[in-house]
């Protein structure tokens, strides 16, 4: 059991889990956890100063919008931190990264178009937990908001 279905169990939040292989894509991703890519979240984790990240959700055929989440933020620089330090940081290593276990908990910001039933990272490569949007942002005290652009 992973620290993310762990958490999530904590948490209360029903919850399926999806094991597969590795993946080499989000589209690979989403076909062996038989979604569209939109139902899988991606967590990214923004830097807006020396030991302050915020956890951003965003829907996988989409891509972060930095001016509409600098807006939303209050901050006029943010940035991506190396992968060393998203793992200092959460906990966990790029491509398993979940506000669900993190070792920190960073604010979590869900970009609005995040609704229905969704597929969030389990913690582990190959590991996925299929939740309801809004019961995820309530468990998590997420803010939502348009903070995405389609993908170019």
């Amino acid at each position: 059991m992973t620290r993310a279905i762990e958490a999530a169990e904590a948490l209360g939040l029903a919850h399926q889990v999806t094991r597969h292989g590795r993946v080499n894509s989000l589209a690979e991703a989403a076909a062996a956890r038989g979604i569209e890519p939109a139902e899988l979240i991606k967590t990214i984790v923004v830097r807006l100063a020396d030991d302050d990240y915020r956890f951003v959700l965003v829907p996988g055929d989409r891509e972060i919008a930095w001016p509409k989440l600098r807006t939303v933020l209050g901050v006029k620089r943010m940035s991506m931190p190396d992968a060393a330090t998203a793992l200092a940081v959460t906990g966990y290593v790029r491509g398993t990264i979940t506000p669900l276990g993190s070792t920190n908990a960073w604010p979590v910001i869900a970009d609005e178009r995040i609704t229905g039933t969704i597929s969030i990272g389990g913690g582990d490569h190959g590991v996925g937990l299929t939740v309801d949007a809004k019961e995820l942002a309530d468990a998590l005290n997420a803010t939502t908001a348009d903070v995405t652009d389609p993908q170019a």
